[in-house]
């Protein structure tokens, strides 16, 4: 990570994503007792995965020993797990060709066998793409380091309630969270950030559009 704060020209931008409806989704997969456990993660690796796909240059990276930008053909997404003995980073390989009960049993194997050291070391392999999400922790917002080769990491902060002010100037509370994009300026560059970013917030903000 020392490497990469130093080598890697890095940026970042931020979105404010209303959370509600994808609580909802959150909160409905929850009431099947004999599904596996959906979370706001699990979720959230589905929407970024129908980003990745409308934006493949921003599944990509560069090759560390010839500078080359490397576009991947499979989006396969790390989700950053709080371990006893530091973090690790176990992989979802095709994420985008999997269903969401699919994609929450597979994250939830992956992070208990992460958090009890049983992870192997090709699950943590091919990673295309990062989710960092502290929100369990009350973070309100942060910035994370882009993992070389990759060429951008989005971090998730809390949910928590805000007023809001409409195009037409009318306020509400709402239940929003900070989305922050960094990226690799090699690879990406501000106005496909931006565009990357809003698509996760559309999916988010509208999960119809992941069905």
């Amino acid at each position: 990570m020392t490497d990469a704060a130093r080598n890697v020209p890095q940026f970042t931008i931020s979105m404010d994503v209303a959370m509600a409806r994808a609580k909802q989704v959150v909160s409905d997969f929850q009431t099947d007792s004999n599904g596996p456990r959906f979370t706001i993660t699990a979720f959230l690796v589905r929407a970024c995965a129908w980003a990745l796909r409308r934006h493949p240059l921003i599944n990509a990276g560069v090759n560390m020993d010839s500078h080359e930008i490397i576009e991947w053909a499979d989006i396969n997404i790390g989700v950053a797990v709080a371990a006893p003995h530091g973090l690790l980073v176990p992989v979802i390989h095709q994420a985008d060709r999997l269903d969401a009960g699919t994609v929450a049993q597979k994250l939830d194997d992956l992070s208990c066998r992460a958090r009890d050291g049983k992870l192997r070391s090709e699950e943590m392999r091919g990673g295309t793409f990062t989710i960092s999400n502290l929100g369990m922790f009350g973070v309100d917002h942060f910035t994370a380091i882009v993992n070389p080769p990759q060429a951008a990491i989005l971090a998730v902060s809390q949910m928590a309630k805000r007023a809001v002010v409409s195009p037409d100037n009318q306020v509400s509370v709402q239940l929003m969270a900070d989305f922050t994009l960094t990226a690799d300026h090699r690879v990406v560059d501000g106005a496909l950030a931006a565009q990357f970013l809003a698509d996760v917030k559309q999916a988010v903000e509208h999960p119809g559009l992941l069905i």
